[in-house]
């Protein structure tokens, strides 16, 4: 199949498929080609739209299609482990948005079902694919900062639209699910573990989602790590990791740009600039799609990340719950 782009479809007119209209157009392995809606109508009119071949009235009459390879589900976060296995048992390999599913049970059952059907899943953190990430974790392995201590992060919007799946519970609402999983992501990736107990406070919103959540971590080695995230505060967004030899800050984590800055601050607060060169945000993630599935790569955010990053999100949850710390292992 290396001789071919990979031919996608996209699984409902959510507005997030708009950052992956230019990736799709630009990459030479991958090309846009259908999309689906829960009616025809509403399937012609965004496929006109945005100048998409087909249109389908049915996510299965999409799933049904023998030329889409690849499937981006950007359904709400409750949908996402049915329709991915769905998917995957039509043959499609799938790129799913964050959160990958709302419980490790849903996140195995995909990976019971890629296994079986050999087909790659795989989320869609696109900040893990840029530059600045990739930069950052060197920078950690390589020793920059000595041994790594602690690291704090922050991921807040103002969000208060009560009829959108975002503010209700069962549909995998509020701000954990929808941008604290950034900051523990990039806790987990930099340092290179899962952790070992957590403890949280959850500020509970008119709807009982997690209006706010603030979140303690304790990993192997003496690290320990801390974050918090809101729909109830003005944006904010940031990453700090500290080391015995130094402190780096990240001042745009999570949706970095073609240029970015990150500050690294050596003891005595001598600091250095480190300007890196990026790329466009969602491109690295529809590329990691094209190597997994035409090379036989990896993903590089493979289905047992998912699984450590799901799973301490119902362990934070239950420790906000209980009022308690919560061991994971």
């Amino acid at each position: 199949m290396t001789d071919q782009a990979l031919r996608w479809g996209l699984l409902s007119t959510a507005k997030i498929n708009e950052a992956l209209f230019e990736p799709l157009r630009t990459s030479k392995r991958n090309k846009l080609m259908a999309v689906a809606s829960r009616n025809q109508a509403t399937a012609d009119a965004y496929a006109r739209e945005n100048k998409i071949p087909k249109a389908y009235g049915s996510y299965e009459a999409l799933l049904a299609d023998p030329e889409i390879d690849v499937i981006y589900n950007p359904l709400p976060n409750h949908m996402h482990a049915e329709w991915t296995v769905n998917a995957v048992e039509a043959g499609k390999h799938v790129l799913v948005e964050k959160p990958i599913a709302l419980s490790v049970a849903e996140v195995d059952a995909m990976e019971a079902a890629a296994k079986k059907n050999q087909r790659v899943v795989t989320e869609a953190f696109m900040y893990r694919h840029h530059p600045q990430t990739l930069k950052i974790i060197n920078m950690v392995n390589a020793g920059k900062l000595g041994k790594v201590k602690f690291v704090r992060g922050s991921f807040s919007f103002v969000f208060n639209r009560e009829n959108n799946y975002r503010s209700h519970p069962s549909q995998g609402g509020g701000s954990l699910w929808d941008v604290g999983c950034y900051p523990l992501n990039f806790t987990r990736t930099v340092i290179a573990a899962e952790p070992l107990e957590v403890f949280a406070w959850q500020v509970s919103g008119s709807t009982g989602i997690d209006e706010t959540f603030i979140a303690q971590l304790r990993f192997p080695g003496d690290i320990y790590a801390q974050f918090d995230c809101s729909f109830s505060i003005p944006f904010r967004a940031s990453m700090e990791v500290l080391g015995v030899e130094g402190r780096l800050s990240i001042p745009t984590p999570f949706k970095p740009g073609e240029k970015e800055h990150i500050y690294l601050t050596h003891p005595h607060d001598v600091t250095d600039t480190i300007t890196i060169k990026g790329q466009a945000l969602y491109l690295g993630e529809v590329e990691d799609m094209a190597d997994a599935v035409l090379l036989g790569k990896p993903p590089r955010v493979s289905l047992a990340d998912s699984r450590g990053n799901v799973a301490a999100i119902q362990a934070l949850f239950e420790s906000a719950r209980m009022d308690r710390p919560v061991m994971l292992k």
